[in-house]
């Protein structure tokens, strides 16, 4: 990827197609999010978007291959663009894509120094107005529309429903795995929160009155659903601690596993551990990052007689 669709970040292609050609293997960059706002950088070998992303007719693909590399269609193929296509063309579709592309690109370094200076108020407000946030993402290096952030104690499919209530419309996790409610496979290699995320993307024209707006809305959303799920006070009192104990969260969704335990790690003395149960596969990718944000050991997994015992050792 040129950059990558879920947070944004732009990825090194020059520094990659060096590597690649050093050891004669082709490169295949996937630039549907980044070309509309300007050239894909480095000796890339063959190029992929899709016209949709810029504006343009759905439906319409790009496949630039560089001259000099060798280049084999799989699946059916005929005489046309020499065995590239399987069938006619949609001419008037390319051309509007063509069209479209050569509009936006015009316009596009004005553009993203506009959207740029609106991401940035959403990166420093957001974690400002609303408590236990986590931005993702290069916070230099990356696409001037989009943003990432995931709130901790939050279902992310809940959260995009109440922003749309309120005439928001934002996405959640990968966005090719949006629809399956697994975790996103970006944020887990990234090791980062995977429950409660938002994805921000600021189509061309948005205004500053709109991103107020979305921040004005945001906190009381948030902080609604986290009451709905029992999550624990930014500022709760702690208990006067006790043993080592046992939360049970089986049968129950992410992020409600680590909503439980954000409730008791005060009530055990620092050292001791609390272990969490639970069967919910993003339990796996949410407690460890909850330990990285809170400052406490991720002690790892134990076998339990259903699902995973997660074990974490009190810090502070």
């Amino acid at each position: 990827q040129s950059a990558n669709h879920e947070v944004g970040t732009e990825q090194p292609v020059a520094r990659a197609a060096e590597l690649c050609a050093a050891a004669g293997v082709p490169l295949l960059v996937d630039a549907a999010q980044s070309l509309g706002w300007g050239p894909v950088p480095g000796g890339w070998s063959l190029l992929t978007a899709s016209a949709h992303k810029w504006g343009g007719p759905a439906g319409v693909g790009l496949l630039a291959v560089r001259k000099g590399v060798r280049f084999a269609p799989q699946g059916p193929a005929d005489e046309r663009e020499s065995g590239r296509a399987p069938g006619f063309e949609n001419i008037p579709a390319i051309v509007a894509a063509a069209a479209s592309l050569r509009a936006v690109r015009a316009e596009a370094e004005a553009e993203a120094a506009r959207l740029r200076v609106l991401v940035d108020r959403v990166r420093t407000e957001v974690p400002r107005l609303v408590p236990d946030v986590e931005v993702v993402g290069d916070p230099a290096r990356r696409l001037p529309h989009l943003v990432t952030f995931s709130c901790l104690y939050v279902d992310g499919e809940t959260l995009l429903h109440e922003l749309d209530r309120a005439d928001f419309s934002v996405s959640s996790g990968s966005s090719c795995t949006s629809s399956t409610l697994t975790p996103s496979h970006v944020l887990k290699a990234m090791g980062v929160l995977t429950e409660g995320n938002v994805r921000v993307s600021l189509p061309a024209g948005t205004t500053g009155a709109e991103v107020d707006r979305f921040l004005e809305v945001l906190p009381g959303v948030v902080a609604e659903v986290r009451d709905r799920l029992g999550a624990p006070a930014a500022t709760a009192p702690s208990p006067a601690p006790r043993a080592s104990l046992v939360v049970d969260s089986l049968g129950r969704r992410c992020p409600i596993p680590v909503i439980e335990l954000a409730k008791v790690i005060g009530e055990v003395p620092v050292g001791s551990t609390v272990t969490v149960l639970a069967d919910d596969e993003a339990a796996r990718l949410d407690i460890p990052a909850w330990c990285e944000m809170r400052e406490q050991e991720y002690v790892g997994e134990e076998p339990a007689d259903r699902g995973t015992a997660y074990v974490v050792r009190r810090l502070t």
